[in-house]
């Protein structure tokens, strides 16, 4: 016996009253919208060729995509906001971040030049090493061809219209020649007269070698007619540029020490300074500090002419540091600190390399004896014989073979200062004093120093042994042109030298 139906409630008879309701106007509203073709259209399901193309194409993407793949929690049997998932988010989070920052530690081993190169084919020990050559536009020179007219002294008139004619070398196109891949920071030429080698440390690392000597197309095409050979001649010659990768930031500074012409050292933002070795193709870590997670970025390297094993560097730190190289690379002699702001130079006395002059971002040219070194923990420093202060900061300052020092600051002078006697008057028994020489310069040159954000700080250079007694230095410009100043018709006169310089010419 079938029962009765249960009996339906008032309540519950209006509701479904109501949703019968709803329902035929819902179904009314759609009729209306089709008639006026307002509806929704009926999509095709036969693809067309466009979106299967497409479709095929995301396929051959997600196929050759390459690198980890992100994974499914819920494949893993991991709940979502779960601890265990959370535990995950963070060590991936964390491993990411080492990961991050392992690319950025200086590497501490031995770097073979064959396994850190990273542009150039068939390197090989023997092989041909090209430079970089800045681009060369119209611009407005030092000295003009009205200049070099005007001179009265007959021979410095001749050496300017010489030196006005230089060029750049037409070998290749500059846009060709890039030694480095990023923004050169340090340049030099190696002291040998054998062979015109010149070495660039760039931005990140990279240090790119040339070789100045390689032949040039127009002497091919001469020595091939004397010849009478046949065939010809590219007007180019395809540039082998090498670029090894030694350090992790930026390469600040060069340094070809005097007793090891094989030797050039390099010292880096990363904290370390390391030798490479020209007849192995080796570069060894000479100087780091323990903890490999320091942040003492290095602008300034030399090693001392009285004793080779004395390595000497500063940081942006401001502090100075001496390294007996006979030691572990962690090791060092003294640490002192000689300014609360970054020191951006730093050179020896070529002669008396118990003086060193620092350039310092506090405005600051100074001059200190190595032989005193007093006071205790980080008012430990050397004796301040001598200073100079400018109006702006002091970029770099360098000592030629005569003991006069060149500066570049950002008040747009290059300065040489001559040593007071009080500097050779010192002995290191004197008593100390607290009061330093002040020394203004004896030569104020205007140039204009404002590089701006990028473009590299200009460095007054001097030339090491100039064959004709005459000291002179170079320094680029602004105007894409490098002037080349020299000390001309004036005497030196010994330890103190003279005063004077006379610009010789500037070339593009």
């Amino acid at each position: 016996m079938a029962k009765p139906a249960p009996e339906i409630s008032d309540y519950e008879r209006a509701r479904q009253e109501k949703i019968a309701k709803n329902q035929a106007l819902l179904q009314q509203l759609q009729l209306d919208a089709a008639q006026t073709g307002l509806g929704p259209k009926k999509k095709s399901t036969k693809p067309t060729s466009t979106t299967a193309s497409k479709k095929r194409k995301r396929e051959t993407e997600i196929k050759k995509e390459d690198g980890p793949r992100r994974t499914s929690a819920r494949l893993q049997g991991i709940i979502a906001d779960s601890e265990v998932a959370r535990q995950k988010e963070e060590l991936d989070t964390t491993a990411f971040h080492e990961e991050q920052k392992a690319k950025r530690q200086r590497v501490s081993a031995d770097i073979d030049l064959a396994d850190a190169l990273v542009t150039g084919q068939n390197w090989n020990r023997a092989g041909n090493w090209l430079s970089a050559v800045g681009p060369a536009q119209p611009g407005e020179r030092t000295f003009s061809a009205h200049d070099v007219k005007d001179t009265g002294e007959k021979e410095l008139r001749e050496v300017r219209a010489r030196m006005s004619k230089l060029a750049l070398w037409e070998g290749a196109e500059p846009n060709r020649i890039k030694i480095t891949p990023e923004r050169i920071y340090s340049l030099g030429f190696h002291p040998t007269s054998d062979k015109a080698l010149v070495f660039a440390g760039d931005k990140l690392g990279n240090l790119g070698l040339f070789d100045a000597s390689q032949t040039s197309p127009e002497k091919v095409k001469q020595e091939a007619d004397d010849a009478d050979e046949d065939g010809d001649v590219d007007d180019e010659i395809e540039p082998a540029i090498s670029t090894f990768k030694l350090h992790t930031r930026t390469i600040s500074a060069l340094h070809f020490p005097s007793h090891d012409p094989t030797a050039l050292l390099t010292a880096s933002y990363d904290s370390s300074i390391r030798k490479l070795d020209l007849t192995t193709s080796k570069a060894i870590e000479l100087y780091a500090p323990s903890d490999r997670s320091a942040d003492t970025p290095i602008s300034g390297v030399e090693i001392s002419r009285s004793d080779p094993n004395l390595l000497h560097f500063t940081t942006l730190e401001g502090v100075f540091g001496l390294h007996d190289l006979r030691t572990k690379p962690h090791e060092t002699v003294e640490l002192l600190y000689l300014s609360d702001k970054k020191i951006g130079g730093m050179s020896l006395h070529p002669a008396y390399p118990h003086l060193l002059a620092t350039a310092s971002l506090d405005r600051t040219l100074k001059i200190w004896d190595l032989r005193k070194i007093t006071g205790k923990g980080d008012a430990r420093a050397p004796h301040l014989v001598a200073e100079h202060e400018s109006r702006l900061s002091v970029s770099h300052a360098a000592f030629n073979g005569a003991g006069q020092i060149a500066t570049a600051s950002y008040d747009d002078t290059v300065k040489i200062h001559s040593l007071p006697s009080e500097v050779w008057d010192f002995k290191p028994s004197s008593p100390y004093s607290m009061t330093p020489e002040e020394i203004k310069p004896t030569t104020v040159v205007p140039h204009n120093n404002q590089t701006g954000r990028w473009v590299t700080i200009l460095r007054a250079q001097w030339q090491l042994q100039p064959q004709d007694g005459i000291q002179k230095f170079v320094i680029g410009n602004m105007n894409r042109f490098v002037d080349i100043y020299d000390a001309w018709a004036v005497g030196w006169g010994g330890h103190h030298g003279g005063s004077g310089c006379g610009d010789v010419s500037s070339y593009q």
